[in-house]
């Protein structure tokens, strides 16, 4: 296990953050949202700092000084990173790299060279069908400074901020673009029970049993089926969660927050089974795809509805 790296001097970051590279306020917390690629390589740095430190937080992580990978690195590959900035404190609370399947390109085997690849086979009907109008999401963290109770406001809203950013995303890249395709992290330090009664309850209510378009290479298998057909017995999404709660705080945890989030995110989300990540810390990673146009009409009002998309990235967008 390397040494993780001293922080990135705040002077850099805030000389790569500039005005051309800003999207937009966040709705809440007075934190601001930027987009950057490698021609920051300051910020890019700070952000492999910081998803490091969280993800070794949480059991998972490279194991290496910084968390950066080629799809960080190479512009070849097209990645970008949404950046959550807090001003007050000028320090990176979050982000998410992204990138549009339309940039992506397959490998010899013809599979998308994504992330998500090492995890999941895509279908040929997935890669025609979906992918040139998917943006792909990888990576998304939070600040462990940000993940507890020293700064309380901040902390409430930074997983609301980065969605105030998958918002803006919709708004800049909607005329091409319309699903997201991602995975939701759990670590394994989380229950075994609760794990398994997350899953059953993604595939219950999320899940398609003739849904072959993403599959897990390396998949987790669902346990005691019966048993737990007969704890989540409703029909409806809200009861049966409502159930899944309590029962995951039998095993003195709860709901992990970004799998919470997505699972609220969209009736219409689709779920394709979990996978152990092997190349980070064996982490449980369960692949979801949502269609921006689906989105709870809460979701939609709170993070899409009011953002102006600023004119440096109109000119971006249609350059693209």
């Amino acid at each position: 296990m390397e040494t993780i790296i001293e922080p990135v001097p705040k002077d850099l970051l805030m000389a790569e953050l500039t005005p051309s590279r800003f999207l937009r306020d966040t709705n809440k917390a007075g934190n601001k949202l930027y987009l950057v690629g490698q021609d920051a390589p300051n910020v890019l740095r700070e952000i492999g700092r910081l998803r490091e430190i969280a993800f070794r937080d949480g059991g998972g992580g490279t194991g290496k000084a910084l968390d950066l990978d080629r799809f960080d690195t190479d512009p070849s590959l097209g990645y970008k990173q949404l950046v959550l900035w807090d001003p007050d404190a000028e320090a990176i609370i979050g982000g998410y790299r992204f990138v549009l399947g339309s940039d992506v390109v397959p490998d010899w085997k013809g599979q998308p060279m994504m992330p998500s690849a090492h995890l999941f086979r895509f279908s040929r009907y997935f890669l025609k069908r979906f992918l040139p109008y998917t943006i792909e999401l990888s990576r998304s963290f939070v600040s462990p400074d940000y993940q507890s109770t020293k700064n309380v406001t901040k902390s409430l809203y930074a997983l609301d901020n980065l969605f105030d950013g998958l918002g803006a995303l919709m708004k800049l890249y909607g005329s091409r673009m319309r699903y997201f395709f991602g995975k939701m992290t759990i670590y394994p330090s989380y229950p075994k029970e609760a794990l398994n009664m997350i899953l059953f309850f993604l595939r219950k209510h999320f899940g398609r049993k003739e849904d072959m378009l993403v599959i897990p290479k390396n998949k987790i298998e669902i346990v005691d089926e019966v048993l737990l057909e007969g704890i989540f017995t409703e029909k409806s999404f809200r009861e049966d969660y409502r159930i899944l709660k309590a029962e995951v705080r039998k095993f003195g945890v709860n709901i992990p927050p970004l799998v919470n989030s997505y699972m609220n995110l969209s009736p219409t989300m689709r779920t394709f089974g979990a996978a152990v990540n092997d190349e980070f810390g064996d982490v449980i990673e369960a692949g979801l795809m949502i269609k921006f146009d689906e989105l709870t009409p809460e979701k939609t009002e709170r993070h899409v509805k009011g953002f102006r998309i600023p004119d440096i990235f109109k000119l971006f967008r249609k350059s693209k």
